[in-house]
């Protein structure tokens, strides 16, 4: 992909804040309270976690900057050489190939319609901005995981410490949403209803986990 190429990458600090975050808050919410339930020491609770935490944080920065880097592939309008060569190697005839070339342009004409009606601004390919976007959203994912997990070092005392948890993940949760619903122009009490509701299945899923493994 070109660096004069354009598609729709994150805009800034916000853009990563609004992924990086709910997806550490709510991993982290599931992983604590599946391993609290579950019959495993208390250091290796500690290490699941932490391993966890650690680990989704470097699998989000490689998915945020491989999401700014795009697709050279699917950015283009039209066959590149080398699918065409593709396409003649398959005995596909040049009429057909023609017809998906058509197909392709008006896909690409029907996309930046869209993105103009919706007043979508597209950016520019650069190195150092799809790098600051990948530490930025991993410095997200790692506070949003900090805080399910942060009762639990406080505090060995499982039972206790996940009431705080729970208290905590769903005030965050619902504090999240409402500035998402800020951020992004939409109604605060249907953007925040639906953060509870995810919440509340990440917590019926553990609940279901450690029940069928505890």
């Amino acid at each position: 992909m070109t660096n004069n190429k354009k598609a729709i990458r994150s805009s800034g600090w916000q853009t990563d804040f609004l992924i990086g975050f709910p997806e550490g808050l709510l991993l982290l919410f599931f992983t604590t309270r599946l391993a609290a339930g579950l019959n495993i020491s208390v250091q290796d609770f500690y290490t699941l976690n932490a391993g966890i935490w650690l680990t989704g944080a470097l699998l989000v920065m490689i998915t945020a900057y491989q999401a700014n880097k795009g697709d050279g592939q699917h950015d283009e309008s039209t066959l590149s050489p080398e699918e065409r060569r593709k396409l003649q190697r398959l005995d596909i005839s040049e009429g057909m190939i023609k017809h998906i070339e058509a197909e392709m342009a008006k896909d690409a004409e029907l996309w930046e319609s869209t993105l103009q009606a919706e007043q979508v601004q597209l950016q520019q390919y650069r190195p150092a901005r799809a790098l600051r976007s990948a530490f930025v959203t991993g410095a997200f994912f790692l506070l949003g995981g900090l805080l399910p997990f942060w009762p639990y070092l406080l505090n060995e005392n499982f039972e206790s410490a996940g009431r705080n948890s729970l208290i905590l993940t769903f005030s965050l949760a619902a504090l999240f949403a409402y500035l998402k619903a800020r951020m992004t122009s939409q109604p605060a009490l249907a953007v925040m209803l639906r953060m509870l509701l995810y919440a509340a299945a990440v917590l019926l899923g553990a609940f279901i986990v450690t029940i069928i493994f505890a």
